[in-house]
């Protein structure tokens, strides 16, 4: 008797956040239980030192892990994913997103009733409930304008309605995706370490003529665990470096610039309102302008990385 093709991967990268990650892996085993297809679970664990993979391998929702001994970035590790999957459909998730009750389903009905779409971003809300901004424009420098005039959430953020409409791009905290699509386009780049990463995915997916959904009756809870401390330096270093990288990739040298400068002064315009506004911080908005201003310089999370890797050799 042939065996019965898995219809769905569960595609889930870990980096050092083991109990986000069995709730994420809870969260899962719910989903399972109610989609009635065959499905699988990967884990990839991006070089933990809490005990993440041998907590992923215990889980019965589990049933890959993939271990790494080298901290590697998103692109690189969300494209093994997808190469290892043997679903029709992969839903990559961070350790941190938690699926609400009905969301894979959601997603799975949005993807098959447009042929189309190569991938569906669900809808996701803070642990308070407010709802995150999950879907946007592609950067471009009239973007960059608009956001200069902090009239973003207005023009850019795409993630509105509670229907499903085309997008440019969604991000990759709850994203289902059409593995023969993502196949097609040679997976992600893995020059995006982190950031900007689903934003190059989603344009190379369009020019190859595939939509981007966004999803709203799809929900997860994204946790967003990010670093600590006044002035998180190296995700803005990251931030600002694959944000041009991007510009530099899909746009010409002068469209480039234009977005550096303009998101500079919107910076710029927040650091001097952070400077008599309660509860915010000056020396963050700065740091934005001048790593905008200078992407090359400073370090980011790829060399963050490559500190924790020489570090685990020793």
């Amino acid at each position: 008797m042939a065996p019965v093709p898995i219809e769905l991967s569960f595609c889930v990268v870990n980096t050092e956040l083991r109990e986000l990650l069995l709730r994420c892996l809870d969260a899962i085993a719910r989903e399972q239980a109610t989609l009635g297809i065959e499905s699988e679970v990967l884990v990839l664990d991006n070089a933990s030192n809490d005990g993440s993979a041998s907590a992923a391998r215990r889980h019965p929702a589990t049933t890959q892990v993939i271990a790494l001994e080298r901290r590697r970035g998103k692109g690189e590790n969300d494209s093994a994913l997808l190469q290892r999957a043997r679903g029709r459909l992969c839903l990559l998730l961070n350790e941190d997103s938690e699926l609400l009750p009905g969301a894979t389903r959601t997603l799975l009905d949005a993807l098959d009733a447009d042929p189309a779409a190569a991938a569906a971003g669900a809808r996701l809300q803070r642990p308070d409930g407010r709802q995150q901004p999950s879907a946007w424009r592609f950067p471009t420098p009239l973007t960059a304008f608009v956001g200069a005039l902090f009239l973003h959430r207005r023009y850019t953020v795409q993630s509105r309605g509670e229907t499903t409409r085309e997008v440019d791009w969604a991000q990759s905290a709850a994203l289902l995706v059409r593995r023969e699509a993502a196949e097609q386009i040679g997976w992600f780049d893995p020059d995006f370490f982190v950031y900007s990463d689903e934003v190059d995915f989603c344009k190379r997916l369009r020019d190859a003529g595939w939509r981007t959904l966004y999803v709203p009756q799809a929900v997860a809870i994204h946790h967003e665990q990010l670093s600590t401390g006044a002035v998180p330096e190296r995700r803005i270093v990251e931030l600002s470096r694959n944000r041009d990288l991007y510009m530099r990739k899909h746009h010409t040298r002068a469209a480039a610039w234009a977005v550096r400068v303009l998101t500079a002064l919107t910076y710029a315009a927040r650091t001097v309102a952070a400077m008599v506004l309660p509860g915010h911080d000056p020396r963050r908005y700065w740091r934005h302008v001048t790593a905008t201003l200078r992407p090359a310089q400073g370090e980011g999370l790829r060399e963050a990385a490559s500190d924790y890797n020489r570090g685990r050799r020793l």
